[in-house]
């Protein structure tokens, strides 16, 4: 390959491979051992370190895809982000979180935290003002998610990594949503990006990881604390992972493509009462959105009419499926009330803006015109079933 860095696509297809030296196979051959030699060699090889061979060649993928130095791999998203935030957080530290987050991550902080004495507070608006109000003289870390999950709030990273680095703090975001291919916040001065692999850099619904990216520094650090914690990845999902990235860019940018089409459509319904799409003009972090994204995503949420049913609104649902998870090539819709953030309590998603009948909205690779003929009948059924009684 020459000098010229590769673009985005080879990047997924051919960075991070193994070469096939025995039998020239055009794909990576697997390495399912649990035990490598331990004398007469370089690197003493063990799972639960993180260094086999078809771990240590996807970490070079995704460092690559994210512009990091270094990474690691992960059982599941939350592993990732329990052991990176454990990783520079101890007893007498304190974080400062925005509120939209996850839902599995804001049950992680308001559990766990408490028990070690890890400090926390939450940030209401996503304004790098409210992040600034919140630093104290023990704040070792600033954790931010962008867009967020559900409501699909955009957060200035450029303003943040500032503000982090001016106060000495490590800042963190959740990535997943965009995915590598619509974003790179280590461009933008973030420290850690974290990923739920799960989800856009595994595209099939068929895994389930997590991803954590930055300096060599960091990922040592990092490293110290994951391998007594014991979250390593199976050397077959890694395999199935690292083909699954090959074709991240093609799917993501069909979905992002996709996505807008569909905001644009579902904010001219008479049905449909509020859209939450950052590549909307109408969307309040829009200018911010198009500023730091290369595309909007392939997520979207959106709240129906108060007359139509939400659950038998999805139940009607042909081809869209009801699914826990998202960003899969097959378009999946959910209740975040009742999934993503039923760990929160009533109250918590209320401060969240989060609504019972609000639905998140994960766009797959089918036709623009097949999802919106599913919505469309998925909403005249339930109104005509309401008229029946």
């Amino acid at each position: 390959m020459s000098s010229k860095k590769p673009g985005f696509n080879t990047v997924c297809t051919h960075i991070g491979e193994i070469e096939d030296i025995q039998f020239k196979g055009a794909i990576s051959p697997i390495y399912l051992s649990t035990s490598y030699a331990f004398e007469g060699v370089d690197t003493k090889r063990y799972p639960r370190y993180f260094n086999t061979p078809n771990q240590e060649a996807l970490c070079k993928k995704i460092a690559a895809l994210e512009k990091g130095e270094s990474s690691l791999i992960f059982g599941s998203g939350m592993a990732a982000i329990s052991t990176t935030l454990f990783a520079f957080l101890q007893k007498g530290d304190h974080i400062v979180l925005q509120r939209t987050l996850y839902g599995g991550t804001a049950n992680l902080i308001n559990e766990e935290f408490e028990k070690y004495g890890i400090e926390f507070s939450y940030v209401d608006s996503q304004n790098v003002t409210g992040f600034e109000e919140k630093i104290q003289p023990n704040t070792k870390v600033i954790y931010i998610e962008t867009p967020s999950n559900p409501l699909l709030t955009i957060t200035d990273m450029k303003a943040i990594a500032g503000l982090a680095k001016k106060n000495g703090i490590v800042s963190m975001i959740d990535n997943t949503f965009a995915s590598p291919v619509n974003q790179n916040p280590i461009e933008l001065g973030i420290d850690v990006v974290l990923h739920s692999a799960t989800k856009y850099l595994g595209g099939h619904s068929d895994i389930l990881a997590g991803a954590v990216i930055s300096t060599e520094q960091n990922i040592d650090q990092i490293f110290q604390v994951a391998k007594n914690f014991g979250g390593s990845l199976s050397d077959f999902t890694v395999w199935m992972l690292e083909r699954s990235i090959k074709t991240l860019g093609l799917r993501v940018k069909r979905q992002n493509k996709t996505a807008l089409k569909i905001a644009k459509w579902l904010i001219k319904q008479e049905d449909v009462t509020a859209v939450y799409y950052p590549g909307l003009k109408s969307h309040p972090d829009y200018e911010i959105a198009k500023e730091q994204m290369r595309g909007f995503g392939g997520m979207l949420s959106f709240e129906l009419h108060e007359d139509i049913d939400a659950s038998k609104f999805q139940k009607e649902l042909k081809l869209i499926k009801s699914s826990m998870s998202l960003a899969g090539v097959e378009s999946t819709m959910l209740s975040p009330s009742l999934t993503s953030h039923a760990l929160l309590t009533e109250e918590e998603r209320k401060n969240q803006g989060i609504k019972d009948g609000l639905l998140r909205f994960s766009i797959g690779i089918e036709e623009k015109e097949d999802l919106i003929e599913d919505i469309q009948q998925a909403i005249q059924k339930v109104k005509k079933l309401a008229l029946q009684y």
